[in-house]
């Protein structure tokens, strides 16, 4: 098993700490009128937002931490690092495709929802990476990590999805959009961190194991 660096440790816990910091400080800064609760994170990153360098900063960073995963997280499989590495470039995307103040924006919801979608989707990458069996002739694969295990990575999709699809639900017909929005984001935020977390922990037993 190749080596979890300690840094993508550290990478892996800042995104959704530079995430939820963003949208803190950033909805901090806006008018009263801003709700948190009904109105989307996009918004403080759109053209008519107080100090919006701010929420766009913090989308450009949380992106980079994904590409960085990406490049290094090698018990994920190669399905999965790539739906990482698109999600992680779309995020930094809608930097350049801002939600408008009025109407919709072809540009930016097409990025978003490859961002939303390839976050969602990688943790079962490792379905399509991993052995439906036993190869006749082979030995045996060590299993894998437990984030990376067919069950784990299909259970974690089927639950981002759910809150992708509560999400697109108050987007259309709720009043709590942004609230919505914020539980999804940081659920995806977080399985990356605990996907690097369970690789490493693979590798620190395997070398106990060896020593």
């Amino acid at each position: 098993m190749r080596v979890v660096p300690t840094w993508a440790v550290a990478t892996a816990a800042a995104a959704p700490v530079l995430l939820v910091t963003g949208w803190t400080v950033a909805g901090a800064r806006q008018p009263s009128g801003y709700d948190p609760v009904r109105d989307t994170i996009s918004e403080l990153a759109g053209p008519d937002a107080a100090d919006r360098w701010i929420m766009t900063g913090a989308l450009v960073l949380f992106g980079s931490c994904y590409l960085a995963i990406a490049a290094v997280l090698h018990a994920a499989g190669l399905p999965s690092r790539f739906l990482l590495a698109v999600g992680g470039v779309a995020t930094i995307a809608l930097v350049a495709f801002p939600r408008p103040s009025v109407g919709g924006s072809l540009g930016h919801g097409t990025v978003a929802t490859v961002a939303v979608l390839a976050l969602a989707l990688w943790p079962a990458g490792t379905a399509l990476w991993l052995p439906r069996g036993p190869v006749v002739g082979h030995l045996a694969r060590p299993e894998p990590p437990w984030a990376f295990r067919r069950a784990v990575g299909l259970s974690a999709t089927g639950l981002l999805l759910g809150l992708v699809g509560w999400f697109a639900l108050e987007v259309n017909v709720g009043s709590r959009t942004g609230l919505a929005e914020r539980i999804t984001a940081l659920a995806v935020a977080l399985w990356p961190l605990l996907a690097v977390l369970s690789a490493r922990r693979a590798q620190l037993a395997a070398s106990a194991e060896v020593g």
